[in-house]
């Protein structure tokens, strides 16, 4: 009897030592990526996604499917995911404009809760001829309301995310779009702002950003009350290419007007890229590194206000195609990341901590 307990507390602090030095996975450094939305889903045809988190810490993400991109079928779809379940809602359409196709959707929730969807609405045969539309939810994204017009001028286009500026004022980045080649754009296309006084509840634009090639799908932070900066999208064709840069342009008097855009040392395929402030004051900047395939999706993070990015890593890859990143950070501070791919098929999503890209190594 006394050999076998003798046995049996070895065995239990073998056991325990083991358990003890198992090394489990570092999970602030993984991104976990899953396939939110595909084939079988609404809308064959799926492109760019947008997400927010919502104040009850529901998050919602809306992107708009049909047949094709330029199908008069589009619609925007919306889904939820309740706080605390893991399941996602059923796509439901929540912008249809009938006998017009739609895209680019942007859903955001404002500080006094208003949620605004933002999308684009064709009046023609390629997006110069587009004009913006948007919907509001005073119900929690639950209920939209009528879709109106909220930019008239032709090729006018919305892609990116609203910011909250340090004065109050919502600023959203618009663009328009020219030319009649669905496979290019011209270079007159430029980015602009508009910028919201909840005040007087009046949109006014600022000025148009200007660069040879043209430029558009701009994404801005705020350092400080005076300065902002944003990253924008290279305009042209996707011809092969071996001089294809990200663009930026900056502003020094709160937003309200804005240098001309100039090439940065981040290659661009004429791909859309997304850059956010997280709370610490860090940037985050989300695009494809390479100048002519949208391959690989790339995530680097600046902690010195956008002067150096000293972070970088690659988040898919591959032969596969990553377009239209769509990030925000979470009440949780995790960042969650919303991507197309499968030929514009699929909805993805990334969740990852800050510490996955700084604390990233290949070695």
């Amino acid at each position: 009897m006394n050999i076998l307990k003798v046995t049996l507390a070895l065995l239990i602090v073998v056991f325990s030592v083991a358990r003890a030095e198992l090394v489990l996975p570092d999970f602030k450094t993984n991104v976990e990526t899953y396939r939110l939305f595909g084939e079988e889903h609404p809308g064959p045809y799926k492109h760019p996604a947008a997400i927010t988190q919502l104040a009850n810490e529901d998050l919602y993400v809306a992107y708009y499917g049909g047949a094709n991109e330029y199908s008069d079928d589009t619609a925007v779809y919306g889904s939820r995911q309740v706080k605390g379940e893991t399941a996602w809602s059923p796509p439901e359409p929540i912008a249809v404009v009938p006998f017009h196709g739609v895209g680019n959707p942007v859903v955001w929730q404002a500080p006094d809760g208003v949620v605004w969807l933002f999308f684009n609405t064709q009046y023609g045969d390629t997006w110069s001829n587009a004009r913006v539309h948007a919907k509001l939810s005073m119900d929690g994204a639950h209920t939209w309301s009528d879709s109106f017009v909220l930019v008239m001028e032709e090729g006018s286009m919305v892609r990116g995310q609203p910011i909250v500026l340090n004065n109050g004022d919502y600023l959203l980045p618009l663009y328009n779009e020219t030319g009649e080649d669905r496979e290019s754009s011209a270079s007159d296309t430029c980015s602009y702002f508009l910028r919201y006084s909840p005040e007087n509840k009046k949109w006014t634009e600022t000025n148009r950003i200007r660069s040879a090639e043209g430029n558009l799908q701009a994404q801005a932070v705020q350092i400080d009350d005076n300065n902002l900066f944003c990253f924008l999208r290279r305009g042209g064709n996707f011809e092969p290419t071996e001089d294809g840069w990200m663009l930026r342009a900056s502003s020094s008097d709160g937003g309200h007007t804005w240098t001309d855009a100039e090439r940065t040392d981040f290659p661009n395929p004429n791909s859309a890229v997304e850059l956010i402030k997280l709370r610490n004051g860090h940037l985050l900047l989300v695009y494809n590194h390479n100048m002519n395939d949208r391959t690989p999706l790339s995530v680097a993070v600046s902690t010195d206000n956008g002067k150096t990015w000293p972070h970088r890593r690659d988040i898919a890859g591959g032969a596969n195609t990553y377009a239209y990143p769509y990030a925000i950070q979470g009440r949780d501070d995790k960042i969650y990341l919303v991507y197309t791919t499968n030929s514009r098929t699929s909805v993805m999503l990334a969740v990852f901590e800050e510490a996955a890209i700084t604390e990233f190594s290949n070695e």
